[in-house]
């Protein structure tokens, strides 16, 4: 369990209720719509989710014994490539329904069934915890990037947020530009209330818990959940909260810069 005691299982089941109910309300013409991610429909995003389920799950079925090692990057493909054959109309469907039989998969395991579980994902070895936080990472930002196509102020969910925000600074080192650079930003957030500093040098680090001697350049003030959206490369012009404050000389496009997504 992690700090917050928020369950991990108890967040992704709510992306996925949230993602089904986002299928619901669309009709063929908003399946083809664009979604956040400006080079994918809706529907497509709803495709990766799908895709992405299944790939989840043959990792699953190695952690649980159900296969002997966990898949090369060669089952992948034909995976991607079915699904992208697929029509608008059939890649939302089935990827609520590929999602739920993973959410569903991991909800009937037992106590003991969870506790075993060890997963081999691209050479780091996952509990159950770190292996469904790590699939909320991609589900909850995507179904953010269908939400926020109808909602243009609608949040990631909190018990996604407060999972994530403790879990950023992997991602930040391997996706961070620090072409923006050098700086230091001392980043204070609330929802859960947490700072860190985020340092640009010949590399990007998001340090947490700094100490209050260690100099930076500017601090900045945001929820948690624009951290989050920084960090993956949504927190652009039009959706940033009202609540984000700088200051100092690094603004929001160097940080911006910093984040460019993916």
């Amino acid at each position: 369990m992690t700090n917050s005691e928020t369950s991990p299982l108890l967040a992704l089941r709510h992306t996925q209720d949230q993602l089904a109910d986002l299928a619901a309300g669309l009709d063929p013409a908003g399946m083809r719509a664009p979604s956040y991610d400006s080079e994918w429909t809706i529907a497509q995003v709803f495709s990766h989710l799908g895709s992405g389920a299944e790939v989840f799950s043959l990792f699953l079925d190695a952690g649980t014994g159900q296969a002997a090692q966990s898949p090369t990057r060669e089952a992948f493909p034909p995976i991607w490539d079915r699904w992208n054959a697929k029509s608008a109309e059939a890649q939302v469907t089935d990827s609520v329904a590929a999602n739920e039989a993973l959410v569903g998969r991991l909800e009937g395991l037992s106590p003991e069934e969870t506790a075993a579980i060890r997963v081999d994902f691209f050479g780091n070895e996952f509990d159950a915890e770190g292996f469904i936080v790590t699939r909320l990472g991609e589900h909850a930002v995507h179904v953010w990037d269908i939400a926020v196509v109808g909602h243009p102020d609608a949040p990631m969910a909190p018990d996604s947020v407060e999972l994530l925000v403790d879990r950023l600074a992997a991602l930040a080192a391997r996706s961070g530009s620090a072409d923006a650079g050098p700086f230091a930003v001392r980043i204070s957030t609330t929802g859960p209330e947490r700072t860190f500093d985020l340092v640009v040098g010949d590399t990007v680090e998001l340090r947490a818990d700094p100490s209050a001697d260690d100099a930076v350049d500017a601090r900045v003030a945001m929820s948690a959940e624009a951290l989050v959206r920084l960090v993956y490369g949504r927190l652009d012009a039009e959706h940033t909260p009202s609540g984000v404050t700088v200051e100092g000389p690094v603004d929001l496009d160097r940080l911006r810069r910093t984040f460019p997504g993916f």
